[in-house]
Order: C-alpha cells, then structure tokens, then sequence
C-alpha cells in the first residue's frame, strides 16, 4: 500500500516491482499476489489494461489510518480511559497535530472563543 499511497495514481505490478527491487530482490509473481489480495479486501480498486491491471487505492493513507484507530477504540470497554491512555503516549508534536485538528472540525467559531479565553482546552467552549 505504501507504493500505491506514494504514487497517489493507478499503478501496474511491474512499476511496483521495478519500485521494490531498488531495496530488494523480489518476485514479480510477489507483488501481484500482495496487489491482488489488496484488491480482494477491497483496498484497492484495480482496472484492466491490455493484459495488466493498474491498481489506484480506494482510500487515502490518513483515512486508512483513522479508520484503524477508530477500530481500536471500539473494541475498547471504556472508550475515554483508552483517550486518556492514548493522549498520554503522545508526543507534544502530536498533541499539537491534535489541537489543530480538533480547532479544523469545531470551525471558525470555536477559534474564536479559544483567541478570547486562551487558556481553555480546546473544545470545552471557553468553560
């Protein structure tokens, strides 16, 4: 996937080989069964070319992520003790990324209260 993600186009099996064979020596059979296999589980979507398929992902990177941390909330038996426990595995750098985030979902209003009472968590409305 991360050869697809970086490409961010339809890619055939040859270019990913070609791409992998500059680290390691691999299979081009290798790399069409792992690009089938994706196709199957229905990460990628893949379309006919001459006697090739040229494989596009069907979601970005960021979303495939977001997706495996919502997963892994879920299966959780207390949703805010695993928050808590994930925010405190974080760096500052992530927890900034966080912020920004939650300041890009609430929109330019929450901004707002945030500028006038700066010292409030972001998302608490300024309470």
């Amino acid at each position: 996937m991360t050869r697809v993600w970086k490409w961010n186009r339809p890619v055939t099996v040859r270019e990913v080989l070609e791409d992998l064979q500059q680290e390691r020596s691999i299979a081009y059979t290798t790399v069409m069964t792992v690009l089938d296999n994706l196709h199957q589980k229905g990460w990628v979507r893949r379309e006919a070319e001459g006697r090739a398929y040229r494989y596009e992902a069907v979601s970005t990177r960021a979303a495939y992520a977001a997706a495996l941390m919502n997963d892994a909330w879920a299966q959780s038996d207390n949703p805010a003790a695993a928050l808590v426990a994930f925010f405190g595995m974080m760096s500052d750098e992530q927890r900034h990324a966080l912020r920004d985030a939650v300041r890009m979902v609430q929109g330019p209003e929450t901004r707002e209260q945030e500028d006038a009472n700066p010292g409030a968590a972001p998302g608490d409305g300024g309470r």
